[in-house]
């Protein structure tokens, strides 16, 4: 994409792609991290006559507090959480743009530990927050020690940790956590999109909440609850923090459709969550395969498998596309990231991948 030097658009937007992964119909899907498994016709009805009714009254603006969805995430994440302490919005992405809106901003730093979600930078971009970026061990893990040191040397306002980590599905040490909270006096956002699909081993940054009031914890229901395109995420943290959030939120910026959609989905939590083992115990499967056929695996927590290495990953990402199997590139040179689909769907991908690169 080129923009023509007529357009005033910002300097530092000029030579910017539009972040995408890439939408290809009659492909197997496996790129975006999606639940393969869609929600059940009973489901589907009960959503759909929520939305009937929250088109009833189309005409008026929705609530724009979200009260009965928040009330509602509250309910389903507990750890005493109440409705002061869950703010809503469109998808994990927008709640991120609020918290640099809020917390961010000129003159501000945001840190992070690379490979890690690629759209972090674009949101500190957007709202003219200094990026700063570290590294994560060789099995995506963070060192205390690089923690220690990049924190005291730049002294950020926000802290992202990833657990499940994506792109490698690499899960944190509630420790490591508790130990960056220590270090800063700015924010901490720990990113659970794919908390759902951890292991029963591995604990959530919820339970940390209590005693940690600069800490937050962010959530979406696109993953888990197979709603990616209903574009709900949310955030659980202290009350003092969800109000910073909603100083900076967009009038009206939960359409009555999604709040009622959400709301619906909650209601039938337990149906809609029912397969999160089976995509567990699938995900476990393809990464004892793939260490089978002689590749490195990243130990995942999430609903996809980080795995190498290539020396061209470009070409088994392009010959698997040729097959018809949509998988992504992501994270440093030599890696692949496959998401956990159904069976069928895994059967394609290993058959694909055999064929594009035997070993």
């Amino acid at each position: 994409m080129t923009l023509p030097e007529w357009l005033p658009i910002r300097s530092d937007l000029r030579h910017e792609e539009p972040y995408g992964a890439p939408q290809i119909e009659d492909v197997v899907c496996l790129n975006v991290n999606e639940n393969p498994w869609a929600p059940s016709a009973e489901v589907a009805n009960d959503i759909a006559e929520a939305v009937r009714q929250a088109a009833l009254g189309l005409n008026r603006y929705p609530d724009r507090e979200a009260t009965e969805l928040r009330a509602s995430l509250a309910n389903y994440l507990g750890h005493d959480l109440t409705i002061e302490n869950v703010w809503a919005a469109n998808g994990s992405n927008e709640i991120m743009m609020q918290i640099l809106q809020a917390f961010g901003g000129p003159g501000r730093t945001a840190v992070s530990f690379a490979p890690t979600y690629s759209m972090y930078p674009e949101y500190a971009r957007n709202t003219h927050t200094r990026w700063v970026q570290g590294v994560r061990r060789d099995d995506f893990t963070i060192d205390p020690a690089h923690a220690r040191e990049l924190i005291a040397a730049e002294a950020p306002d926000v802290v992202f940790l990833t657990s499940p980590n994506n792109p490698t599905g690499t899960a944190l040490a509630p420790e490591l956590i508790t130990e960056v909270l220590d270090l800063t006096s700015g924010i901490v956002v720990v990113d659970e999109a794919y908390a759902e699909f951890r292991r029963e081993t591995t604990p959530t940054a919820l339970a940390l909440l209590a005693d940690n009031p600069r800490l937050l914890v962010t959530r979406t229901m696109s993953k888990a609850f197979a709603l990616a395109g209903a574009r709900i995420g949310y955030v659980a943290a202290h009350t003092a923090v969800i109000d910073a959030l909603r100083i900076v939120r967009l009038p009206y910026h939960l359409s009555a459709v999604t709040q009622a959609t959400g709301i619906a989905a909650l209601a039938n939590s337990a149906e809609l969550l029912a397969r999160v083992a089976e995509l567990r115990e699938e995900r476990d499967e393809l990464a004892q395969w793939l260490r089978a056929q002689g590749y490195t695996v990243a130990d995942s927590d999430a609903n996809f498998v980080f795995f190498g290495h290539f020396t061209d990953r470009h070409k088994v990402w392009q010959g698997l596309l040729d097959r018809g199997v949509l998988i992504r590139e992501s994270g440093p040179a030599g890696w692949l990231r496959v998401s956990v689909g159904n069976p069928t769907e895994m059967a394609a991908f290993r058959t694909a991948l055999q064929e594009v690169d035997p070993r």
